[in-house]
């Protein structure tokens, strides 16, 4: 019999032993759980690599008893000579989806634990130093790693299209061939940046002696991000969107993420009144609330700069109403665009 785990000093959960582990530690250490995400996202950016990396963006939601929901937006925004010109002039008619060309955006998941450790020790007393944050991310980048199943078959799949990307070659296939499940993975730049953050602060990402490094990098590599993308980069906060749904209120991100998606899709689903989790009435009705969910996706949502309706119109009452009576009962529904007046 499955038992629910429970525990009374907290508990971290993560894609990769390690990094909850790495969370676990803080918290025993009498940190919070914001420092305790913090290790275990620097953490996972080491030991899973071929899904999280401080070249990426990340997104929190924090809450304390009693007190609202924050939202913390850690996603880059694109370089500023990344236009339409700029990509022309390349003699390119689309963005490509590999190489230094692709890499347009800041990467924001540093500034994410930045603004959420400022949070932790303004407000909820956080006052372990990042170093101690840093230490298990820095020690299994630098000692190494056993790589898992899904790296090596990541790599394998991922190969042909990423063999010529600039530091690709160096960093995984470090004896010239892909590394086989099990073998010890280690990452020595990655553990000399995260040394450097944890001596310099994680500021110094854009807006430092390591800023500057990495926009040379990019400025080699052909990648139109500058230095001064980097400086003018900040974490947002952000109030995010919620829904009431099975007795219960669900929280989520707004734009440029897909939790309004998410959430339309609860909202729908509940609406639909599926008892059974088994079934074709539950299958059913699961993907005839993601197509409604994707219908208002694929036309109203974007960079929130540029939308036209405020995101928490598509949760209310009435909206999931009106795009659960299109959803079709036992039968096919299309994927159109969803029209709302």
């Amino acid at each position: 019999m499955i038992q629910t785990a429970r525990a009374y000093g907290g508990m971290v959960t993560a894609p990769h032993r390690l990094a909850a582990q790495a969370g676990l530690r803080v918290l025993q250490d009498r940190g919070n759980a914001i420092e305790a995400m913090v290790a275990a996202a620097s953490t996972i950016a080491v030991v899973y690599p071929h899904m999280n990396a401080l070249g990426g963006d990340n997104f929190w939601l924090i809450h304390a008893p009693g007190q609202e929901v924050i939202g913390i937006d850690a996603c880059g925004g694109a370089a500023a000579r990344a236009d339409i010109a700029y990509y022309r002039g390349q003699g390119l008619s689309t963005i490509p989806t590999r190489g230094p060309l692709a890499a347009l955006t800041v990467a924001g998941a540093v500034s994410g634990w930045q603004d959420a450790l400022r949070l932790s020790a303004e407000t909820w007393g956080g006052r372990l130093p990042l170093a101690r944050l840093l230490e298990d991310a820095t020690y299994y980048a630098g000692d190494g790693v056993a790589v898992t199943d899904s790296l090596a078959e990541n790599l394998c799949a991922k190969l042909p299209e990423l063999t010529d990307s600039p530091g690709f070659s160096e960093t995984f296939l470090p004896e010239g061939r892909l590394p086989p499940k099990g073998a010890r993975f280690r990452q020595p730049r990655l553990a000399q940046t995260l040394k450097h953050l944890a001596a310099g602060g994680l500021g110094d990402f854009y807006c430092g002696d390591l800023a500057r490094v990495i926009a040379a990098d990019l400025e080699r590599a052909g990648s139109p991000l500058g230095l001064a993308d980097l400086e003018r980069h900040r974490a947002l906060r952000v109030d995010p969107l919620s829904l009431e749904a099975a007795g219960h209120r669900v929280y989520n991100m707004p734009p440029p993420t897909q939790g309004l998606a998410s959430l339309i899709l609860l909202g729908v689903f509940d609406r639909l009144g599926v008892s059974a989790a088994e079934g074709f009435d539950y299958v059913h009705a699961l993907a005839e609330a993601t197509k409604a969910a994707f219908r208002v996706r694929d036309r109203h949502l974007t960079d929130p700069a540029y939308m036209t309706r405020d995101p928490a119109f598509f949760l209310s009452a009435d909206a999931l109403d009106a795009m659960t009576a299109r959803t079709v009962p036992r039968g096919y529904s299309p994927m159109a665009v969803a029209q709302f007046p």
